[in-house]
């Protein structure tokens, strides 16, 4: 490894050093042990009886292979899921059952949003071979809204392009002039070299431009942030010098895409419960997304470079998801990362089709693996070393449940079947259902316990309604975004790599070309497993069905919640909306004209 992997030096002053107090209200180190503790205790306990259920369904006519296999599949696929609907109840006991559960989860927050912004922020949005126009209207959008604040001479911003596509730095090049006097003198510089990807990038940055900052706001192309809550954002960080990091709680911008409003519907109404309750304890180990984050140049610049890792992609190289990793190095500098769990006015946008949201997908997948290699990385924290592995770990729950599904499979065809205790494990099959559920059921009961939570979703009937759309959606795009991932991981073993290239975010229709070739491995194997169950035990079919529905279907599945037309009869009906689009803020009303065009297939080439 390079010599960014030493452990930081414990004796002298270092480049970018902590300061030696803990700001006041921050959570004292015992008090979050307990809370860690407590946590591992449930998650732990929860498993122990889900193993154990699963020995009474699968251990009662004898062990075989299948069973064993079963059986590690669910120890491998289930701790996620259990650390989720933890996070969410924990979440919702805060929000709602206990005074202060906001402070006890994130202290920082409580500062005087009265003070004068005293520090230089640079604002800077990364490019990679995407729509200039559009990534550039969200950037004027947030020069306009700073500066009505009154502070705007407080903000400079950078865009850093890694466009690699000929044709599309030309067209950069030309919005750059075009877009210039909104941007209020913007400094624009692409590089011929992608090195380390976003990550070199905003390194180079650093290099050149960061000694002018105390801090730095990263954005991607799609991100869009009003001006009251950077400076929020900054004032806490005034507030708070042992913060490091402290990234928003980033919501979906309104679409018109069907896949993106009923996923990002999902996302918004569980985010806030499950992201406090991670953050009680969590703590000073927060998330960083890598995006809509502010960021404290000295300590980043200083004992934040990532590590060129030994060996080729897909494993070795530039780590392609390099936010996790950042996070740690800024923890092991002795900096605190934070979150702020409720939502502000900090958006993106959510991929428009089950082809795009697999294709992200596949490259968070390909950087989460290659933290395998950084498992053992000296110094870190040990929260920060065991966000690592699962970051890594959560990958590997999509295989466990599709190898669970073959061997659950394989015991019907060799007649196994009749050996399990069937009363038992309808029940152990219902309960890991209802704990999958928990994040979303949390999500409603914070809704409906929230003043004007309801009524801020369309009021009662279309939450209802778009509360069972998405439980549908969820339950559809599971198993076949699973399937895919299982196929990349195996590809991976065998030198398969994806690499850093720009995403799709208009709403544009698939084709039956695109969703067939993206497609055909989940139709073939739904349709197969179908046709074994059918033919052997039938009775089963309806305990199969999500899962068997989710694969067979999914070219329809695809090529429905793509439709340019369904999103805007969602959109009209006012199914599937977010807040934002009842009450629409001043920063997207402003970028309203500036909305994408239709197209009727991606731009970005397939994974």
């Amino acid at each position: 490894m390079s010599q960014t992997d030493a452990p930081p030096p414990t004796t002298g002053p270092q480049p970018g050093a902590a300061p030696a107090l803990t700001p006041a209200g921050l959570q004292r180190s015992g008090a979050l042990t307990r809370r860690r503790a407590l946590m591992a205790g449930a998650n732990l306990v929860s498993l122990a009886a889900v193993i154990w259920g699963a020995t009474q369904v699968f251990g009662a006519g004898g062990w075989s292979a299948t069973d064993l296999v079963i059986l590690a599949c669910i120890a491998l696929g289930a701790p996620w899921t259990l650390m989720g609907a933890w996070n969410a109840v924990i979440g919702l006991w805060l929000l709602h059952g206990v005074r202060n559960g906001m402070a006890r989860a994130a202290p920082h927050l409580d500062v005087d949003q009265t003070q004068p912004i005293r520090l230089r922020t640079a604002v800077v949005m990364t490019l990679r071979n995407e729509a200039p126009d559009r990534a550039l209207a969200r950037l004027a959008e947030i020069r306009r809204s700073l500066d009505a604040t009154g502070e705007g001479h407080a903000y400079d911003l950078y865009v850093l392009s890694d466009t690699s596509d000929p044709g599309i730095a030309e067209a950069e090049e030309a919005a750059m002039a075009r877009w210039r006097p909104r941007l209020g003198g913007a400094t624009y510089r692409r590089r011929t070299r992608n090195d380390a990807w976003k990550a070199g990038n905003i390194r180079d940055f650093l290099r050149r431009w960061g000694k002018g900052y105390e801090l730095f706001l990263p954005l991607d192309s799609d991100s869009l942030m009003a001006g009251e809550a950077i400076l929020r954002m900054t004032r806490i960080m005034q507030s708070h010098p042992r913060i490091g990091i402290l990234q928003s709680l980033v919501v979906g911008t309104p679409s018109q895409s069907a896949f993106a409003r009923i996923f990002q519907f999902g996302m918004r109404h569980g985010m806030r419960s499950f992201t406090i309750g991670a953050a009680w304890w969590h703590g000073d180990c927060g998330p960083f997304w890598g995006h809509n984050a502010l960021v404290r140049v000295a300590p980043f610049r200083a004992r934040c470079a990532m590590p060129r890792l030994p060996g080729k992609p897909p494993l070795g190289g530039w780590i392609l998801s390099h936010d996790q990793v950042e996070a740690a190095l800024m923890r092991r500098a002795g900096y605190e990362v934070r979150v702020i769990p409720v939502e502000g006015p900090s958006w993106e946008d959510n991929p428009p089709t089950l082809l795009d949201f697999t294709r992200r997908d596949l490259r968070w997948c390909q950087g989460n693996m290659q933290y395998l290699k950084l498992l053992a990385l000296p110094g870190l924290k040990p929260m920060s070393r065991f966000q690592i592995f699962a970051a890594i770990m959560m990958y590997f729950g999509a295989p466990a449940w599709m190898l669970m599904t073959l061997a659950a499979a394989a015991k019907i065809v060799l007649g196994e079947a009749n050996d399990v205790n069937l009363a038992f494990g309808l029940a152990m099959f219902l309960v890991m259902f209802a704990m999958s559920l928990v994040p979303k059921v949390a999500g409603w009961i914070d809704v409906a316990l929230t003043p004007g939570g309801v009524r801020a979703y369309g009021g009662a009937p279309r939450f209802l309604a778009g509360a069972l759309i998405e439980t549908v959606f969820s339950i559809l795009l599971a198993p076949a975004a699973a399937l895919r991932v299982t196929i990349f991981l195996i590809g991976l073993a065998f030198g398969r790599t994806v690499t850093w290239t720009g995403q799709e975010r208009d709403v544009h229709a698939l084709t039956p070309g695109d969703a067939i070739r993206g497609l055909w491995p989940q139709t073939l194997f739904g349709a197969a497993l179908t046709a074994l169950i059918a033919a052997t035990v039938p009775g089963a079919l309806p305990w199969a069905a999500p899962v068997l529905a989710g694969l067979t279907l999914s070219i329809p599945f695809a090529l429905l919640t793509a439709s340019p037309a369904l999103g805007r009869a969602m959109a009209r009906a006012g199914l599937c909306a977010v807040p934002e689009e009842a009450s629409r803020p001043d920063t997207l009303r402003a970028l309203s004209d500036a909305a994408p065009v239709e197209r009727t297939r991606p731009a970005v080439a397939a994974a």
